[in-house]
């Protein structure tokens, strides 16, 4: 598919006559032409197509009915049908009332080339320009950025189903790549063992039986991964994404163990729960590898984790300024920096960034500082034994005297250690009390509970230490809880994303694509934003079930 830029021409007169007849000048997406006219131009798109070859569909139009796609939750077979048939799509699109619009694949193949040409932010980023434009995103504003969980679009499965299924999906694809070479090295059972997907299998419920599958599987899976090694083995099947995938979930799931006798091979043991990697590192599905299992409190998920950053003025429209896509298992902290630079290297960094209790660390109090953003969010808590009981000593109740490198208790001993180390990559200062002053101590019950030693505390460096004292003491201001109140207006936004986009699921597999998802996501939810803007349309409230007004009408709560 070749391009050729052309300008984007008016709406037809017949489109436009029929059109305001019927909907009238406010409906949102005629305001949104009228108001502000053709979103995208060709010549944006230009890099993503060739010079020469068959015409593309204009780029322009597939862009804007990405948008509008996503901003009604609509699959791709779904969107084709509203621009054959919906009036005020054609307006939109300046297309003829009787153009019977285009094949729904066209849509899937223009997503694929945002992918593939590391474009996914175009549709995102060009939509922010045009709002920037006019003067809806103010400088060194006000933002908040919360994360929600997102369901990858594979089913969940245990470890016997993943290795078997892992296993299986080799098989398919090697049978498609080099059919004869794998009939040559396949054992006659394989047929009956990974003919069928194991999402219909039905599996022991023994702890033997499977265990004594588990083996077989792992026996199985060696042997095909030794034969792809061989010297006659065409070349290249090791690299295959699939046979990768089958790798690494072999060294997760699996272990080599010393023979009992010294000339005897070592065997490949089924690993133990407590032996297999972090969920971090662990594999949960062959068809989506960049996928994790995660747990937030009470909620576990596989899949990915999405930020979201949006504008909150009272007197311009709530807009998404930034996406990040990640998955499940990074920590919001991890994130606010690499945030934070993003909308600093397109200009959108806000004065005041408000968050949750995840994103509030001493290090990122402090590179906030640093970038002159004021992060607001309650501290995380501490989660000590001594913080919980009351009477407790906990790590706020010591003094520190940082020139003297001391601490002192609250009985009034002090520290005769003081280390500076790193622990899991973060500079930290270790300290510890003497036993000879902790044994005797009145007050040991509520300071530790180790039989020998005394007490230890372990402190970030002093800038960050101080950063967070500052934060905590802000915290129990009023002005603090007038200011975090607007906080709590992003559930809305994940709301509205779940509810009208589908934000929730990821209807794609891999990483990238569900990045592109969700800025598509971001950005449907601009365009609607903006069009409710024009319109003047109020912004919902938070939704009061019937009982609740009730019982308010009657003063009971």
């Amino acid at each position: 598919m070749s391009l050729q830029p052309r300008s984007v021409p008016p709406v037809p007169e017949e489109t436009a006559r029929i059109a305001r007849a019927v909907f009238g000048p406010q409906h949102p997406y005629l305001k949104l032409r009228d108001e502000l006219g053709p979103l995208f131009q060709d010549d944006l798109f230009a890099e993503l197509f060739p010079t020469r070859g068959q015409p593309a569909e204009a780029p322009w139009r597939l862009a804007l009915v990405t948008l509008l796609q996503f901003a009604e939750g609509l699959s791709d077979r779904q969107a084709a049908d509203a621009v054959r048939s919906r009036l005020d799509w054609k307006y939109l699109l300046s297309l003829e009332v009787t153009d019977p619009g285009f094949h729904y694949s066209v849509l899937s193949e223009f997503r694929d080339r945002l992918v593939v040409h590391q474009a996914s932010r175009l549709l995102f980023d060009t939509l922010l320009a045009r709002c920037r434009e006019r003067q809806w995103l103010k400088s060194r504003g006000c933002q908040r950025t919360d994360s929600t969980h997102v369901l990858s679009a594979v089913r969940n499965l245990s470890r016997l189903e993943l290795v078997g299924e892992t296993l299986r999906h080799v098989l398919d694809v090697l049978a498609m790549a080099v059919p004869d070479w794998l009939v040559r090295h396949s054992l006659p059972e394989w047929v009956e063992r990974y003919g069928a997907s194991f999402a219909t299998a039905r599996l022991p419920r023994a702890a033997a039986e499977r265990e004594r599958l588990a083996r077989q599987m792992g026996a199985d899976g060696w042997h095909l991964w030794q034969a792809l090694g061989e010297d006659l083995a065409p070349s290249g099947l090791r690299e295959l994404p699939a046979v990768v995938t089958l790798h690494r979930v072999w060294l997760q799931q699996y272990t080599w163990e010393e023979a009992p006798q010294a000339r005897e091979t070592p065997r490949l043991r089924w690993r133990e729960m407590e032996e297999l990697p972090p969920a971090g590192e662990r594999l949960v599905s062959p068809h989506d590898p960049d996928a994790r299992y995660a747990k937030k409190r009470e909620v576990g998920w596989s899949g990915y984790k999405i930020q979201i950053t949006e504008t909150c003025e009272a007197d311009r429209p709530l807009l998404i300024t930034d996406v990040q896509t990640t998955p499940a298992t990074r920590d919001d902290s991890e994130l606010l920096p690499v945030i934070q630079e993003q909308l600093a290297q397109r200009e959108l960094l806000p004065a005041l960034h408000l968050v949750d209790t995840g994103y509030v660390e001493g290090s990122t109090l402090l590179g906030s500082q640093q970038r002159q953003v004021d992060l607001l969010g309650p501290d995380q808590a501490d989660t000590s034994w001594q913080a919980r009981e009351n009477g407790g000593f906990a790590a706020q109740d010591f003094c520190l005297d940082w020139e003297a490198q001391q601490v002192t208790c609250p009985g009034g001993k002090k520290s005769v250690g003081w280390r500076e180390r790193q622990e899991r990559g973060r500079p930290v200062i270790r300290c510890h009390f003497a036993r000879g002053d902790c044994g005797p101590c009145p007050h040991r019950a509520d300071c530790t509970h180790s039989e020998a030693g005394g007490r230890q505390l372990v402190f970030p460096p002093r800038e960050v230490y101080e950063v967070l004292q500052a934060a905590r003491q802000r915290a129990t201001t009023p002005e603090f809880a007038q200011q975090y109140a607007a906080r709590a207006g992003v559930e809305g936004t994940h709301s509205q994303a779940v509810r009208r986009c589908g934000l929730r699921r990821a209807r794609y597999v891999g990483l990238a694509k569900v990045h592109l998802q969700h800025l598509l996501t971001g950005a449907a939810l601009n365009l609607v934003r903006v069009a409710d803007w024009l319109c003047a349309q109020p912004r919902a409230r938070t939704r009061v079930t019937a009982f609740a007004r009730s019982m308010a009408a009657a003063g009971i709560c």
